[in-house]
């Protein structure tokens, strides 16, 4: 295969610059190398560990205008935008930092009456070596999610940043070995997507991957194969419920955010909305109105991915045919390298626009009756990751009956923003969590641990127990458990 490969602006598709096309074996000598480097970062403790987050959190801000411009040349959404992304990112790696101790410290469990005498511990131990694979639609947030919790917990991590923004990968390593004690213990590896194949087929002790739910799968059976544990950050089908009673102004103005910022290239971002009969006219109005404001260039940025128009365009003509009306846009939204703001109503559930990703500056406007109906259709998907739900007084009721990982409640993606908040999806949006307590645990293993404190005369575990050591197990046994508690 080729050496390097290049990158082309987002905009102009004119070349950028070029990268290293890794090898398999050059990935394999990589994750080697990290893999002896796991001692030395494990040697350093959670305190140590921390303080070199911390001086790399710290770097990282000082440079966050030089980060978000590369952001913006890579992905092609506007600076404001990329900076915003950088510096949630920053607040990830800050908390990681600071709560991996306490997250992490070892558990005195109890031992109950008949092992009295033992003490119990449950140790939380690193895996090893962590590969990340990131995708190029948050190219530093998203991963940052995987790389900041893994590196706290104790792994080394090699990361294989999305061919379409490697050099915010590149940048991430090269920041990272400016305040690292040794070598090796985070380096990022470009390439095309043979080579974050490779990673999944070396020695890595773990892969967090983020993409699409099709090689998703691919990437948890090749590592099913070495019996390799995974994280799935994957696609979604957002939905936003819309109740009588919400504010519509600002259930409005967020869900739009919410579904066309980052050109609607937002895994957690709104895709589909069930407002209620009484108020669709009026949050249908409003939302419309402020869409038609949007200016592709200046609001958000172009297709990062230029086959993702393909997809756009499909689900554009998947609704057309099947009945839905526009009330923004139409099938000819999409102009590259943009699509224009579009606002589908009454589309069918059966279409694509519906049951697919379509990841555009896109969204769907359905009509319900009530809510219980809402609550149904938006749990119809195959997808469960995240929801936005608009209520002053039923938001958090309605929010328990959403299968998905994560709602927001008279908000949109606050939960992203969240550093102590677990954040991953269930069904086809994958499985595993990063941020938060649950981020760290991810990257470890539970070691039990039992210890004798004292010896008691009555021993249970010999061949030499006794017919009064097991009458004194049946007797407590029986103390304890023989009674039914209601």
């Amino acid at each position: 295969m080729s050496s390097t490969f290049t990158t082309h602006s987002p905009i102009t598709r004119e070349d950028r610059h070029q990268f290293p096309n890794t090898s398999a074996e050059d990935v394999v000598e990589l994750v080697a190398k990290a893999k002896i480097a796991t001692t030395a970062w494990q040697a350093l403790g959670v305190a140590g560990r921390g303080e070199v987050l911390l001086a790399w959190c710290s770097l990282i801000t000082k440079r966050i205008d030089e980060l978000g411009a590369l952001i913006s040349e890579e992905t092609g959404k506007p600076i404001s935008d990329a900076t915003l992304e950088a510096t949630l990112a920053v607040a990830h790696l800050a908390w990681a930092a600071k709560n991996a101790k306490r997250v992490l410290r070892t558990q005195v469990r109890p031992s109950g009456l008949l092992m009295f005498n033992m003490k119990a511990t449950v140790e939380r131990s690193p895996l090893g070596v962590v590969g990340v694979i990131g995708p190029w639609n948050y190219p530093i947030f998203t991963p940052m999610g995987s790389i900041a919790y893994a590196l706290a917990a104790g792994n080394t991590v090699v990361f294989k940043p999305s061919e379409y923004a490697p050099g915010v990968g590149t940048w991430l390593s090269n920041s990272f070995a400016e305040v690292a004690p040794f070598s090796n213990i985070f380096t990022a590896v470009t390439g095309l997507p043979e080579t974050g194949k490779a990673l999944t087929e070396s020695s890595v002790n773990k892969i967090a991957f983020t993409g699409s739910t099709r090689t998703a799968k691919k990437v948890a059976a090749s590592c099913a194969e070495r019996m390799i544990p995974v994280v799935l950050e994957c696609g979604g089908k957002d939905p936003v419920i819309i109740a009588g009673d919400a504010d519509i102004d600002q259930a409005a103005e967020f869900v739009l955010w919410s579904a066309m910022s980052n050109a609607g290239q937002t895994c957690i971002g709104a895709e589909r909305v069930y407002v209620v009969d009484s108020v669709a006219d009026q949050f249908i109005n409003k939302i419309v109105a402020m869409a038609k404001e949007l200016k592709p260039g200046i609001n958000y940025g172009p297709a990062t991915m230029p086959s993702q128009l393909n997809v756009i365009q499909s689900h554009l003509n998947d609704a057309a045919a099947k009945g839905a009306k526009f009330a923004l846009g139409g099938v000819d939204s999409v102009q590259a390298p943009y699509t224009m703001p579009t606002i589908m109503l009454d589309v069918p559930e059966d279409s694509t626009a519906i049951t697919e990703e379509t990841f555009g500056p896109t969204l769907t406007i359905n009509r319900v009756s009530n809510i219980d109906e809402a609550i149904t259709l938006a749990n119809a998907s195959s997808y469960g990751l995240s929801a936005s739900v608009w209520s002053k007084r039923s938001g958090n009721r309605i929010a328990s009956k959403l299968q998905c990982g994560m709602v927001s409640v008279n908000s949109v993606i606050s939960f992203a923003a969240i550093a102590s908040l677990p954040f991953g999806g269930i069904k086809d949006s994958g499985y595993g969590r990063i941020h938060g307590p649950e981020g760290l645990l991810e990257f470890t293993y539970a070691r039990t641990v039992v210890s004798t404190r004292f010896n008691i005369p009555l021993v249970f575990t010999t061949f030499k127990r006794t017919a009064f050591a097991d009458k004194v197990i049946k007797t407590l046994t029986k103390s304890l458990h023989s009674k039914v508690v209601g």
